[in-house]
């Protein structure tokens, strides 16, 4: 009995282990909860360079805001910031590439009204952008601008509908292709005033203004800061911003509300997206310095002046304003774009 006994008994090197075994259990518990929380990728966030990955061929507007911010966030993060532009399939092939990166803050999207809603209702896209995209800040808006070459007789809108609906078979409007968003603004305006006529669509807004300079083209609805420095150069007839308020950069031309068309309201809207499944803490870093960027007196003068951008206040920088932003807005269009039957190219 008593061997039976003294062979249950632990042994003196187990008592002494035990309590060390014990401390051993809490701390790896501790860490493992210690390693759970996404704050701490955010504190080491970025560890590497960053890319925003550009929807166009570099040179456009979208392109010179992506490099601008790039500058601003080499600074605000410490890290280098490429800039790549992948251009194609109404932007569906950049954001195929963002959606696909790794969901760690190291890849940014930029784009527009264009490339993020309007391409979802004209291209078979392989992805959700609400479910497949996480927002991170809206950084300015760009309302169009409906003008015409100088040879078109109009003084103001009332009288530029009126034109189009006396001369509906000589009316072109220049667009940058199929699907467009000088295509469906001018789709929306065709059923706004009940009037059909002509699309010509062009590689890109550079050589559609150049067309519509030179008369080839009667009429765009173009993005204000492709269309200004050509209005403000006196090249061509502008006759209203397609916003309800007038435009920091020229607020000499008058809203279409103001002008005659209340609620024809389009902007490029620009924003930056991560791919979904990024921690929120990493996009609150990101969004940060946005919006730290945004509030720089340089960077608002070459957004505001020079590509006739309009900053929305903080408020509405926040993800969760350019979420409800992107949802608002597909709400909106999807519907008048099939309606259209407008399909990209």
């Amino acid at each position: 009995m008593d061997l039976g006994v003294r062979a249950s008994r632990p042994s003196v090197h187990t008592l002494r282990l035990e309590p060390i075994m014990a401390i051993l259990r809490v701390l790896l518990a501790g860490i493992s909860v210690i390693s759970v929380p996404p704050a701490a990728l955010g504190e080491g966030f970025p560890t590497r360079p960053i890319t925003i990955v550009v929807p166009f061929a570099a040179g456009g507007p979208t392109d010179a805001i992506a490099r601008l911010l790039a500058e601003q966030l080499k600074a605000l993060l410490g890290q280098t910031v490429v800039v790549e532009n992948i251009g194609g399939g109404g932007g569906s092939i950049a954001i195929s590439r963002v959606v696909r990166a790794a969901s760690d803050g190291h890849t940014l999207g930029i784009g527009h009204w264009g490339t993020h809603v309007v391409a979802g209702a004209t291209y078979p896209v392989p992805y959700d952008v609400l479910a497949d995209l996480k927002p991170v800040a809206l950084i300015a808006h760009n309302p169009q601008m409906i003008v015409s070459n100088l040879a078109v007789p109009a003084k103001d809108l009332r009288g530029l509908i009126e034109w189009i609906k006396a001369n509906p078979g000589d009316v072109i409007q220049g667009t940058t292709g199929a699907g467009s968003a000088p295509h469906v603004a001018g789709a929306l305006l065709q059923n706004m005033i009940g009037v059909r006529y002509r699309f010509v669509p062009y590689r890109g807004g550079a050589p559609a203004i150049q067309d519509l300079i030179a008369g080839h083209i009667n009429m765009m609805i173009a993005n204000s800061a492709l269309s200004f420095p050509q209005y403000r150069a006196g090249k061509i007839k502008a006759y209203a911003v397609t916003s309800s308020k007038r435009m920091a950069s020229a607020p000499d031309i008058p809203t279409v509300d103001e002008a005659g068309l209340p609620g024809f309201h389009t902007s490029l809207w620009h924003a930056l997206w991560v791919p979904a499944g990024t921690p929120d803490d990493v996009v609150r870093k990101i969004n940060g310095a946005i919006v730290a960027a945004l509030a720089d007196a340089g960077v608002r003068r070459q957004l505001e002046q020079n590509l006739g951008q309009d900053i929305p206040p903080p408020a509405n920088q926040t993800p969760e304003a350019l979420a409800a932003l992107l949802k608002s807005e597909i709400d909106k269009w999807w519907p008048i774009v099939r309606a259209a039957n407008i399909k990209g190219e």
